[in-house]
């Protein structure tokens, strides 16, 4: 049997108006990995940072929080290992009103767009996936998290076999790794900064602008 481990993290916020704080989309990434070897790298390059006395923080990596010496060595490692990135963009104000109502539902909407097409990708050459994001912080947060993963799941992948997972970011270096990434993507569409995301280029499979075809902005 093999197993892909998959990695997820979002970008952006449930701000739908225009502002300086609201960001303009919201963004949905993953990361696919055959093991988990990349995490322990993680791991060991933070522990050689304390050696260093780098400004590392206490507790994991965190790309918003992190100094930019601290981004510019783990986007380093990260450019140095083979593992897929898949990324959905939602552009908000092209959001239809009944998909953005409620927060959750938007939240299902794109899981539901993004897993409905990477899923089938990653695991066309594995027979089980464990898909893991960040603890919520609330039960029914997990609750549509899993809702979204084993709807799509059901429609889209048949003899496959999967387990959904909520660790804290601090307890699973695999989704800093993710952090990183949707960071690094959501810096090129929010800001047009491409210097982080140039390291990771390669290894983006699949980068989608879901309403690409839209033109009305309803806000």
């Amino acid at each position: 049997m093999t197993r892909a481990y998959i990695f997820s993290d979002e970008a952006g916020c449930f701000v739908f108006k225009r502002n300086n704080r609201a960001s303009r989309y919201f963004i949905v990434c993953t990361v696919a990995l055959s093991d988990c070897k990349l995490g322990t790298a993680l791991q060991e390059l933070r522990r050689d940072m304390i050696w260093r006395k780098m400004p590392v923080k206490n507790d994991m990596f965190h790309c918003t929080e992190d100094k930019q010496i601290i981004r510019d060595e783990v986007f380093a490692l990260l450019s140095s290992h083979d593992f897929r990135i898949d990324a959905t963009i939602l552009e908000k104000s092209k959001a239809q009103p009944q998909t953005r109502g409620a927060n959750d539902r938007f939240y299902q909407y794109a899981w539901y767009s993004h897993l409905k097409t990477i899923g089938p990708a990653i695991l066309r050459d594995h027979d089980e996936a464990m898909i893991s994001a960040a603890a919520i912080g609330t039960k029914k947060g997990q609750a549509v998290y899993t809702s979204a993963v084993n709807d799509v799941m059901q429609q889209t992948i048949r003899g496959k076999k999967w387990v959904t997972t909520f660790p804290p970011s601090k307890a699973e270096p695999c989704l800093q790794i993710a952090d990183y990434c949707a960071w690094a993507i959501q810096r090129k569409w929010e800001r047009g900064d491409t210097r982080s995301y140039d390291l990771i280029e390669d290894k983006v499979r699949r980068e989608y602008d879901l309403f690409e075809r839209g033109s009305h902005h309803y806000y």
